[in-house]
């Protein structure tokens, strides 16, 4: 009878243990042996939306639906991917998903069009449509109204060949549309009704390039969506003081442009309030930001208050104004 050594067993068990372990390996994924699954191949995405004053990620709060496009190195279109889960979109864990083959891609991300109360939207399919040749535009029924948020995102990236896993990357995204919460106020404290004034912001930024850059368009009035009248509390004499209020909702804001604030006496026609809105808003930036430019400013910041305080004659008094929790003095008006 032959024995076998016991250095024989041990080639043989080590051989067996290379045989199972590739197996098991091309099992999970192969590239060489078709009838195998292939590895995953594309990207893993994660969005946020930390564009804003308090430096922190707000997406999973207010984004509420999702519409990303994908185009390749030349900028021809690839895919969309959409997503309206709430459950999704409010999870800081969830990331989409898209197989893509080897190359560079641009990504382009939108919040708030693909929702059934969306304000904006594209101007030509974006399947049908080369990279640069996207526009995304505000519906002009919607410009009275409180708009829907819309946020942008774009990021460039691209998938190796050979990936043995989906390539992790993320999407950062900012704020495209705003709110003014105005307030107008007698000094002496007589009621001020809001509905003996006009109110609007007067602008041309309906229409966005791909790049989220704003195209010349034909300015538009930005009505107030709501409006009322509030009593900040009693007056000397023991009666109610009484001030008007108006909000209205408006898309971004940019410092190559001159959007205006007009408020106006219905009855006299007088304008009570005509300003450069772009140059008060931006007087409210605390130093603390002072190195921060104007446009990432104006971009961060979304929901604006302004206050108004009028004399005799229902006219604006110049030297005072109250912009959120700042009063800012101005010797001059007509700006």
């Amino acid at each position: 009878m032959k024995i076998r050594s016991f250095s024989d067993s041990i080639k043989k068990a080590l051989a067996a243990t290379v045989i199972v372990g590739t197996t098991l390996s091309f099992s999970s994924c192969d590239r060489i042996h078709e009838d195998l699954q292939p590895c995953p191949q594309g990207l893993r995405i994660r969005f946020i939306y930390d564009y804003n004053m308090e430096f922190a990620n707000a997406f999973y709060s207010q984004v509420d639906c999702l519409t990303v496009l994908f185009y390749d190195e030349a900028g021809n279109y690839v895919t969309t991917q959409t997503n309206t889960n709430h459950s999704d979109l409010s999870d800081e864990n969830w990331r989409m998903t898209v197989d893509l083959d080897p190359g560079q891609y641009t990504i382009l991300a939108y919040g708030g069009m693909e929702c059934p109360e969306a304000s904006f939207s594209f101007v030509t399919p974006p399947e049908t449509t080369s990279l640069r040749d996207i526009e995304v535009s505000l519906d002009p029924d919607k410009i009275s109204t409180e708009l829907h948020p819309l946020f942008y995102g774009r990021l460039d990236a691209s998938v190796e060949e050979n990936a043995l896993e989906y390539k992790e990357v993320t999407v950062e995204m900012m704020k495209d549309t705003n709110n003014l919460r105005v307030l107008l106020q007698q000094v002496n404290g007589e009621p001020v009704d809001n509905a003996d004034y006009d109110f609007r912001v007067i602008d041309n930024n309906t229409l966005f390039a791909w790049n989220n850059d704003i195209l010349p368009v034909p300015t538009v009035n930005y009505l107030p969506w709501t409006r009322g009248n509030a009593s900040p509390g009693e007056l000397p004499d023991g009666s109610d003081a009484s001030v008007a209020w108006a909000e209205i909702s408006f898309s971004r804001l940019i410092t190559a442009s001159s959007p205006r604030l007009q408020i106006t006496h219905i009855e006299s026609g007088k304008k009570v309030v005509d300003i450069p809105l772009n140059n008060y808003l931006l007087l409210l930036k605390s130093q603390s930001f002072a190195s921060m430019g104007n446009q990432e400013f104006l971009d961060r910041e979304s929901r604006w208050n302004m206050i108004f305080f009028l004399g005799e004659g229902q006219y604006w008094i110049s030297t005072m104004i109250s912009i959120q929790d700042w009063n800012v003095r101005i010797n001059n008006a007509d700006l």
